[in-house]
């Protein structure tokens, strides 16, 4: 096909969105509202994966140091060392910090009010507080494993962990990918369908011509390739469409978060991906998929008029 039969066909293609405006339209506003669906879910994906992680950073668990009356400041301090190290080459763990006894009584006086701050000076024999390691899993899935790792060096005497939350937050995550897969798949499927409806009534209203062209020589290629253009500058502006709305969207939403911070970050809600970061990305993944659905869906139901 000659460059000029490519260019004619193609402003074709583009004029018959005007031409055929009311199945333009419709044809638009299905490829909107299904680019939107999947924009937006997929952003809530994205963003409810940090959440998860944000609120598996909340687990933290405590390891006590033990305390050994006979061993001297020297002997100590290299024990004390040696937990740490080993704390710090476990893959699994991470934010380790050391407290010790001095800290974490400051930390109960500022805790406790009033008379309450005085107990500690009134134990016989000193400070009664336990020199701790504190530090979070990386994956909480394994810290059963991780713990027995912990409670095996040499130097501790205890460690505490939060396994109740760590396999709720096991459970919640395993369930919530489930869900979100199958509503991914479900709501393609739905646009698909939906979408190859829509624009197989758009070329049904213009079997005609299809017919038409059929009759006086007209190649298959010839034919397609208006309908081919006409269905990817539909998608485009579809996907743009989806663009500003799924922006729109999320920096509303993302606002709300900025009223009660503290009481949201209980929930996980920080750190969260900005719109600026993932703007272009994602205009170009709406465009594209516009594009791809709405060729598709013109070519294959344009298939079905060319068997004259």
């Amino acid at each position: 096909m000659r460059n000029n039969n490519v260019s004619y066909l193609v402003k074709k293609g583009i004029s018959s969105v005007w031409k055929n405006i009311v199945m333009s339209i419709a044809s638009f506003s299905i490829l909107l509202v299904s680019l939107l669906q999947v924009s937006i879910t997929v952003m809530f994906i994205l963003n409810a994966n940090i959440i998860m992680g944000n609120i598996e950073d909340t687990n933290q668990i405590a390891v006590f140091v033990k305390d050994d009356e006979n061993e001297t400041d020297e002997q100590h301090e290299k024990k004390v060392a040696h937990i740490r190290d080993v704390l710090m080459a476990n893959e699994n763990l991470t934010d380790v910090k050391y407290i010790s006894k001095e800290e974490a009584a400051e930390k109960w006086n500022e805790n406790m009010d009033g008379e309450a701050s005085d107990l500690l000076s009134m134990v016989p024999g000193g400070n009664p507080m336990p020199e701790t390691f504190t530090v979070r899993v990386t994956d909480v899935k394994n810290i059963r494993f991780t713990v027995s790792a912990i409670q095996s060096i040499e130097g501790v005497e205890q460690v505490n962990a939060p396994y109740d939350f760590a396999n709720a937050l096991v459970n919640i995550r395993n369930a919530f990918s489930l869900i979100i897969v199958a509503m991914l798949v479900v709501l393609i499927l739905v646009s698909i369908i939906v979408i190859s409806n829509t624009i197989r009534t758009s070329v049904f209203a213009r079997r005609n011509e299809i017919t038409i062209m059929k009759y006086v020589g007209a190649t298959n290629g010839f034919i397609k390739l208006p309908f081919f253009v006409e269905g990817c500058f539909v998608g485009i502006l579809a996907g743009t469409a989806s663009w500003g709305l799924t922006c729109f969207v999320y920096n509303s939403v993302s606002s709300l978060f900025g009223d009660n911070l503290a009481v949201w970050q209980m929930f996980g809600f920080f750190n969260l991906i900005p719109i600026e970061t993932i703007r272009l990305p994602l205009l170009l993944a709406n465009c594209v998929v516009g594009a791809l659905l709405g060729a598709v869906g013109t070519m294959i139901s344009t298939n079905k008029y060319l068997k004259v």
